[in-house]
């Protein structure tokens, strides 16, 4: 598992960038691709504009017979309203244009024209000059074509020479909103193959944690099965013993001890079982108006002998004056317990235990102090996980499931509760319960 998971998170980061990588290639393909289409079809639009405005609405009237002198200023009259702007007017212009961009799918598109009589210098437009004029964009489309009838017309050589200018301007704007569900889509499964890739790396993650977690708890619950059964061998041993057999006192003795490490194993059995029962979520609390000082004092009974053998001191504050709650006497006991037998275990050399009980409002607050090692940051964020186990170091063997806190932290919220800790590393750590007070 430790080699196979780099490959696996390094070949799947591989696949996923070359698959980004590949689909912005495809993007910009697409897009100048989409761009030359716009380009293609504005030089066609332009085009059928320019040869509806050259060939629409030609009526030139010959001379008559009688009348074949025309004087200048009635040909130049004659001339001129055969040009595009003398025969169209601009929203004209406008519609003609409008209708040729839309029969070349350009139909929405917003477009800027101008129709010039203006002399070609050197065979060019000053083209600067008009997108000054005409567009504020530097990123347009630009089509320019010259409007002349069509050879073999009788107007051919007398119609002015003039010039249609169409600009579409933002070309990237249109050509990005014709792309819009191909990029969305493109990004939404990118992203949507990225958290399939991080919820893959997340549960292999997990799986590793566990299989750490199975092989702590499987060495934890050895060696807290092997010292019982070990003590017990050797008293069954020692009562086979003629010597022993024969003297009572010690017969007693040594049967006591059996006794004691049989009941130390149940305990932990009895542990597991109810971290089983409660991940099936199937402890059944039998809840009644207790007396919280008075289950309080029940837990303190059960710790005061181990602090006292190693020469610590329990100091209690029972200071809460309403301190009804509904409570299952057991489990209620039993957190308590825990959260003092945790104080002890991690305590130093002379450990020093507080518990207080307070009123806060409506609420009723326990709060349990020690004098231990103190917990890290990151130990403080997951004591209340299951199988958790905080690395003591040289500092204290401590051996146990990882499922105390775990276990507290469940029965606390099946009485409604809260619980919070905090700790200093290397000064102690301190444990605070919540609970409303029964009405």
């Amino acid at each position: 598992m430790k080699k196979t998971f780099p490959i696996i998170t390094i070949l799947i980061t591989i696949s996923l960038l070359g698959l980004i990588f590949f689909q912005i290639l495809w993007l910009k393909s697409v897009k100048n691709y989409r761009q030359q289409r716009l380009s293609d079809n504005v030089i066609k639009a332009t085009g059928l504009a320019a040869s509806r405005l050259t060939n629409e609405k030609l009526a030139f009237i010959y001379p008559k017979k009688n009348d074949l002198l025309i004087t200048p200023d009635r040909f130049q009259f004659d001339f001129r309203k055969h040009s595009v702007m003398q025969r169209f007017n601009k929203e004209e212009i406008h519609t003609i244009i409008k209708e040729s961009l839309a029969s070349n799918d350009l139909k929405d598109v917003s477009f800027e024209f101008i129709v010039t009589d203006d002399q070609i210098t050197g065979g060019q437009i000053d083209t600067d000059n008009f997108m000054k004029l005409y567009s504020d964009s530097a990123n347009n489309v630009m089509q320019i074509i010259p409007l002349a009838p069509e050879s073999g017309t009788n107007l051919e050589n007398l119609a002015p020479q003039e010039t249609l200018i169409i600009i579409v301007p933002h070309q990237n704007t249109i050509v990005l909103k014709e792309l819009t569900w191909f990029i969305v889509g493109s990004i939404v499964f990118t992203l949507i193959i990225i958290a399939a890739f991080f919820l893959t790396l997340r549960t292999l993650l997990i799986q590793k944690k566990l299989g750490e977690i199975k092989s702590d708890f499987i060495n934890n619950m050895t060696h807290e099965f092997k010292t019982p059964l070990a003590t017990i061998s050797l008293a069954v041993d020692a009562l086979k013993n003629e010597k022993v057999v024969a003297d009572k006192e010690k017969t007693a003795y040594f049967t006591g001890i059996i006794k004691e490490e049989n009941k130390r194993m149940n305990k932990q059995v009895e542990t597991i079982l109810q971290a089983a029962l409660l991940d099936k979520q199937e402890v059944q609390l039998n809840l009644k108006k207790q007396s919280a000082n008075d289950l309080i004092n029940i837990a303190v009974n059960n710790i005061s002998l181990p602090v006292n053998e190693r020469g610590g001191k329990l100091e209690i504050n029972l200071n809460a004056a309403k301190d009804l709650v509904m409570a299952d006497e057991v489990h209620f006991t039993n957190f308590v317990n825990n959260l003092l037998d945790n104080a002890l275990k991690y305590s130093k050399e002379i450990p020093l235990i507080k518990l207080t009980t307070s009123n806060v409002g409506n609420l009723l607050r326990i709060k349990i102090e020690d004098n231990g090692i103190g917990m890290s940051k990151e130990t403080l964020s997951r004591i209340f996980e299951k199988f958790y186990r905080a690395h003591t170091g040289n500092v204290h063997n401590v051996k146990g499931f990882g499922l105390g806190l775990s276990y507290v932290k469940s029965m606390v919220e099946a009485h409604k509760g809260t619980i919070k800790a905090e700790s200093t590393l290397g000064k102690g750590s301190a444990f605070t319960i919540s609970f409303q007070l029964a009405k």
